[in-house]
């Protein structure tokens, strides 16, 4: 029963905002949510509050194929029920009392996906629909077993942050709505299936794993991973998932996963997820970690071999709070996730690793984010610099920039300086506990803000919040970084950049990847001989560190020392994490002969790559 025309005949070009624009009476019993610009579901009309998946994992065909149900409340008497998907094949559609209901895709958006209307009735509990993903599902990444660690089995990962869940479940695909769920999965039998939810640890003896999530969350963070994985403890609810191979490694590198767990209840309150385990997954991830309640997906390359890079744990640690347990109610508001969770993940760290940890970080931070504002400004898009979006039209993966991290931490950090930081804890704990499983906006945030904390005119004018939220760049209020670590760095490197030591005569002992990423960033003059210097002192190429690695080859680009480039190619092929491939692929672009070389390195490299990754990098080389 597909149609190519939706219901109501919603042209291309206006589809998406007509049918977000549709609203029935506003029922009493359902909270109304902002309008969201990514979704096309009447979410203010009838809403999803608990989800049962029963899906089959077929590695050979690449598709999941089963049912969802969704369980509704609709308060407000709809009689229809709007979805998001994306090239899904949708077989038919029954509701509750065993009927099959006419369903309508409506027109097909390369961004945003279709429309998938259903005629129900005010009193429809239930609807259930019975699908087949697409082999080309945005969210999925089917691994053959060469791409994996142990290269003998195959394995899949999901990503559905921010929109793709629907490419994987019909669903109302946008943060503000939250529901439970529960799921059965069939997977091939030496395989084991995680999922956001409550997890066993060993194998099933037929591939049958059955999940539960009690607590409700929102679409972005359903999650589905399916491989050859092996668990481990690192504390009394804590773990990590990954393959044979990796599994003792990453255990070593997270030990201070519990320590983490119990510094973050001290500062914000209890830890409301019950277990928090981390799924080392296969390198092409496309990001650092992704917070999928109880189960982080998290990328090897942070897996250093000095524990120097597990702020990332921390940071998707701080998500279980700023996140997952208070959301972002529309992708225009994404700062109040990557904001709050950027400072917290810096208070765990402080607390476990001291102030000279957390000050480098700081300051490593604020150079990323001015390199970030001046690039957008470059590109002519300063009101991506604000921190509230304007994201309408767009992809939302437009705004997962260090704005939303990085300018949202200093925004926070400046609220600190100003009200103290017992006072600004008191606020936070409360922020938690008063609105956990809720979703939340700007404009209510900035009016809890001057209602709890800044209660006078005096207070609101030190922190200057409309100008940190919709205004451009970073604010000259912004508390100073400062790091006596980076100082001493700073030093040597300014000595190296005016020819006054060679590298051998660097003092290095006791450098940790903070160290190293300030020095890398900040050499200057560079030439064919002091890129040599470098290398044969500090043997950057090749490096197993992705982090150094990547800043060392940014310098190889510029100053087109080729000997490093055989190294850099297997470490375009080999690593997905698009916060390493966007800046490399950006720099190989900027010349003719650099970017043929890019391209033939991705065209060995694209088909390893998760969507996330691949979508960004064939625009850059276009």
């Amino acid at each position: 029963m597909k149609s190519k025309i939706f219901l109501g005949i919603c042209f291309a070009s206006i589809l998406l905002n007509a049918c977000n624009n549709k609203q029935v009476e506003q029922s009493d019993d359902m909270d109304k949510l902002s309008n969201d610009p990514h979704s096309y579901a009447n979410m203010n009309e009838v809403r999803t509050t608990h989800m049962s998946l029963d899906l089959a994992v077929n590695f050979d065909t690449k598709t999941l194929k089963g049912s969802v149900e969704h369980t509704l409340e609709n308060s407000g008497g709809a009689e229809e029920l709007i979805l998001d998907s994306r090239d899904l094949n949708i077989e038919k559609v029954v509701l509750d009392n065993g009927q099959e209901a006419e369903f309508n895709l409506g027109e097909e958006d390369g961004t945003f996906g279709q429309p998938l209307s259903i005629k129900i009735s005010p009193e429809t509990k239930k609807v259930k629909i019975f699908y087949e993903t697409s082999p080309g599902a945005e969210a999925l990444q089917w691994l053959s077993p060469e791409q994996t660690l142990g290269k003998t089995h195959p394995f899949l990962f999901s990503q559905s942050q921010a929109i793709l869940a629907r490419t994987w479940i019909p669903c109302q695909d946008g943060p503000g709505v939250k529901f439970t769920y529960d799921a059965k999965i069939q997977a091939p039998v030496e395989l084991m299936a995680l999922m956001s939810a409550e997890n066993g640890t060993e194998k099933t003896s037929d591939g049958v794993y059955t999940f539960t999530m009690d607590q409700p969350i929102s679409s972005y963070l359903m999650a589905l991973a399916v491989g050859d994985l092996k668990f481990q403890s690192t504390g009394r609810n804590s773990g990590v998932y990954a393959e044979p191979a990796i599994l003792e490694d990453a255990v070593w590198e997270f030990e201070s996963m519990q320590s983490m767990i119990d510094s973050a209840e001290a500062l914000y309150g209890e830890y409301a997820w019950g277990r928090y385990d981390v799924l080392v997954l296969p390198p092409s991830f496309p990001f650092g970690g992704m917070e999928n309640p109880r189960l982080t997906f998290a990328t090897p390359t942070i897996i250093s071999g000095d524990r120097s890079l597990v702020a990332l744990i921390a940071h998707e640690l701080a998500h279980s709070w700023s996140g997952n347990l208070v959301t972002n109610e529309t992708w225009n508001d994404f700062w109040l996730n990557e904001g709050f969770t950027v400072y917290f993940e810096q208070r765990i760290m402080e607390k476990i690793y001291g102030k000279d940890y957390e000050e480098m970080q700081t300051k490593l931070g604020m150079g990323e984010l001015k390199k970030t504002i001046a690039r957008l400004k470059e590109e002519g898009k300063p009101e991506d610099t604000h921190l509230y979006l304007e994201l309408e039209g767009r992809n939302p993966d437009d705004g997962l920039t260090d704005v939303a991290y990085e300018k949202g931490r200093f925004f926070l950090q400046t609220v600190e300086s100003v009200v103290g930081r017992a006072e600004f804890d008191k606020f936070l704990k409360d922020y938690f506990t008063n609105n956990k499983f809720q979703q939340m906006n700007t404009e209510k945030f900035i009016a809890l803000l001057k209602e709890k904390l800044l209660t006078t005119p005096e207070l609101q004018e030190a922190v200057r919040i409309e100008d940190w939220i919709y205004g451009p760049g970073i604010p000259d209020n912004v508390p100073p970084t400062e790091s006596s670590e980076l100082e001493r760095v700073g030093n040597a490197v300014a000595a190296y950049n005016a020819g006054e030591v060679k590298a051998a005569d660097i003092d290095t002992a006791g450098y940790t990847t903070h160290h190293w990423l300030y020095f890398l960033r900040g050499l200057e003059n560079l030439d064919s001989v002091k890129m040599a210097d470098l290398d044969e002192t500090f043997k950057f190429t090749g490096i197993g560190n992705a982090e150094i690695a990547c800043d060392w080859y940014q310098h190889c680009i510029e100053q087109d020392y080729t000997y490093a480039f055989p190294a850099m190619s297997d470490f375009l092929i080999r690593v997905g994490r698009r916060k390493f491939l966007t800046p490399l692929y950006t720099r190989l672009a900027k010349t003719e002969e650099h970017k043929a070389w890019a391209k033939e390195v991705y065209a060995k490299a694209r088909p390893g790559y998760h969507a996330v990754s691949y979508n960004t990098i064939d625009e850059i080389l276009k």
